[in-house]
């Protein structure tokens, strides 16, 4: 676990520009409108097309009740509370955080399951569970509960590589030696012996993925060929396919209070908005100053996100303020935050506290971001020793653990609570820890 980090550094400039409230929100052409109409969503019968006619396709309804030579990734997945017939050491405890690391080196790639126990002493127990040896280097990763088996939930993990294909494998079996489902990828034509994609796949590598937490069949999945695709994992088929950017798709999000809302970052510049709720309308974009990093929803209102960038900065967009496509580069950011000096690979926010957003960055540091009033304010900031960050999560089960995972394959933890600034602006969201069940 990390010790206590800074405040700031002193080689370092944070310049926070807050953009005035946009004017006209008349032309917003009805975004706020849309987004904000959420407690009918699942059971929604309206007639859409585009996203929306494939999303009913999919049939979501009825799935919804039911060192510098490695490199890693990871999710951090809810607990199961499932019964195990394994030895003690094996067990895993409702108390326990559960990581998925995804390796990557040389010799070999892999995806390992991690579990960080939390000690009467206040030193926590960090170990590997198991691991699956992966034929690919894995380039991005989402974790999903989708029933794939027996109609049951399940703990499953969808993994990006350099392939078209996108692999999802089932973390609950310990010697998995193959995926329990498989995505696109390529098929070899007996007569020519020529390999080409499948009719659904990707054509160039998967470089980002989104699980629908409210349509658990559902996949997004971003990649190199510019198209992003929406994927039935219960069916293994896609459905849709989207070619709104001219140039790589790097990241995708689902919004979190409105499940049929996407959000895809890109390598042209610019993200774009869509909504099956507004078939005739072809989306929202924004323009950014550099290549898109990564993007997400803030999970505490349905109106705002973030994007990092390739050039260090990190924005801040309210879609009640979202003009048309022709007026792209007239929708003006909340706040630009030149939050690092290199690229920014990663960003999380506090799935427990409002206003929390940690960031990570090729410059080699961690930093902890209030963001309240559109006025970004670096209350943390750490080394974790982790090389260039690549990815970072707050967990959902004990919110302030910070999961850091980058380019010298070490996985680090810290406890963000351990600083001073982030307990005394935080610290009233911290949540009830689940008692040990009785023996």
């Amino acid at each position: 676990m990390l010790g206590h980090s800074g405040s700031g550094e002193d080689d370092e400039e944070m310049d926070v520009d807050a953009a005035k409230e946009a004017g006209e929100v008349a032309q917003a052409l009805k975004v706020a409108d849309a987004l904000g109409r959420t407690s009918n969503i699942a059971k929604s019968k309206t007639s859409f097309d585009n996203i929306g006619d494939g999303l009913r396709e999919l049939d979501m309804e009825n799935y919804d009740e039911e060192d510098d030579e490695h490199q890693i990734l990871f999710s951090i997945t809810p607990f199961q509370d499932e019964d195990s017939e394994d030895a003690e050491d094996m067990t895993i405890n409702p108390t326990d955080v559960v990581l998925v690391c995804a390796r990557s080196g040389e010799d070999v790639s892999q995806l390992e399951v991690w579990i960080y126990e939390e000690s009467d002493d206040g030193d926590p127990n960090v170990y590997v569970h198991h691991d699956i040896i992966n034929s690919v280097n894995p380039l991005c990763t989402a974790w999903l509960d989708c029933p794939l088996k027996d109609g049951e939930k399940g703990n499953f993990i969808a993994v990006g590589s350099m392939e078209p294909s996108i692999e999802i494998w089932d973390l609950d079996i310990i010697d998995e030696v193959q995926p329990c489902v498989v995505l696109g990828g390529i098929a070899e034509r007996k007569e020519k012996k020529k390999k080409s994609s499948t009719k659904d796949s990707h054509k160039g590598p998967v470089l980002g993925l989104a699980w629908d937490k409210e349509y658990r069949n559902i996949l997004a999945s971003a990649s190199g060929d510019k198209r992003v695709k929406i994927w039935d994992v219960a069916t293994g088929k896609c459905n849709i396919t989207m070619e709104h950017h001219t140039d790589k798709v790097q990241a995708v999000a689902w919004n979190h209070h409105a499940p049929q809302v996407i959000l895809t970052g890109s390598f042209d510049r610019s993200i774009v908005m869509k909504d099956g709720r507004m078939p005739e309308h072809s989306g929202y974009k924004w323009s950014v100053t550099a290549d898109v990093e990564s993007l997400a929803w803030d999970p505490h209102t349905e109106h705002s996100f973030v994007v990092s960038l390739e050039d260090g900065t990190v924005q801040g967009f309210d879609v009640r303020a979202a003009k048309s496509d022709a007026a792209a580069s007239e929708s003006k950011p909340s706040f630009t935050l030149h939050a690092h000096y290199k690229a920014v690979c990663t960003v999380s926010y506090n799935p427990s506290a409002p206003n929390l957003l940690a960031t990570g960055s090729e410059d080699k540091m961690v930093k902890l971001w209030d963001l309240s009033n559109n006025q970004p304010s670096c209350i943390a900031s750490t080394n974790p020793k982790a090389g260039a960050v690549f990815s970072i999560s707050f967990s959902e089960d004990s919110p302030f653990l910070l999961a850091i995972g980058g380019s010298k394959g070490n996985l680090e933890v810290w406890d963000t609570l351990s600083n001073a600034a982030v307990q005394r602006r935080f610290g009233n969201y911290i949540k009830q820890k689940t008692p040990q069940p009785s023996s």
